[in-house]
């Protein structure tokens, strides 16, 4: 049954959305004010701001068009926030505060557990993230950094397994052809821009299971 939503409904949700991310760039910035960027990690680069702010807008537009109640649209706005926030800091830091990972993995495990759907939850999280856990221990956090791990899974415990798996696997594809194009391929990368990007793509593609 499709859900007629007002124009002016999906715009508003565009913008707060996209204020967010504004506002999430702004708090990392002031959160990780006094880190150095991370020694042996990805060269600092200058975050692409706008394309962060549009990508948001678009998802919240996208959400508020098919009728996602306020509830929920609520909990996508933190994640969009959350992965908003973690781009600006693996792109100008190298690594990915944990401020911006932990507390919306937490939430969504949370409201898994009062939903009454844990169990897929926690089976996505330990077979999706298992492997890139196993990654960061051999490579001692260096060629896939800890802050990954916990972004791989938030996005293994908002998406079903095989979303997770196809949408990770198109952001590692991508990665290394970036990487292999710009002859740079020995030298670390900003991967958040990849996971997040990923992950908001599994959230808004009909399959993605859309926080229950």
């Amino acid at each position: 049954m499709t859900v007629y939503v007002p124009v002016w409904v999906w715009l508003t949700a565009a913008v707060v959305f996209g204020c967010s991310a504004y506002l999430s760039m702004q708090l990392a910035a002031f959160v990780y004010a006094k880190d150095a960027p991370l020694e042996g990690g990805p060269v600092p680069n200058e975050v692409p701001a706008a394309a962060l702010i549009a990508g948001a807008a678009f998802v919240g537009a996208i959400f508020a068009m098919h009728g996602t109640d306020l509830a929920k649209l609520a909990v996508v706005e933190v994640i969009v926030f959350a992965l908003c926030a973690a781009i600006w800091t693996d792109v100008t830091r190298g690594f990915i505060g944990d401020w911006f990972t932990l507390p919306p993995l937490v939430l969504v495990i949370v409201l898994a557990f009062v939903e009454h759907r844990a169990g897929p939850v926690v089976v996505s999280l330990a077979i999706v993230t298992i492997p890139f856990a196993i990654a960061a221990f051999a490579s001692k956090g260096m060629g896939m950094g800890w802050g990954d791990v916990k972004l791989v899974a938030l996005g293994a415990a908002l998406l079903d397994i095989q979303t997770s798996i196809l949408m990770y696997a198109a952001a590692c594809m991508v990665a290394c052809g970036i990487a292999f194009a710009r002859r740079k391929r020995t030298e670390p990368i900003a991967f958040a821009p990849y996971l997040a990007t990923a992950i908001a793509i599994g959230l808004i593609i009909p399959s993605a299971p859309h926080l229950g």
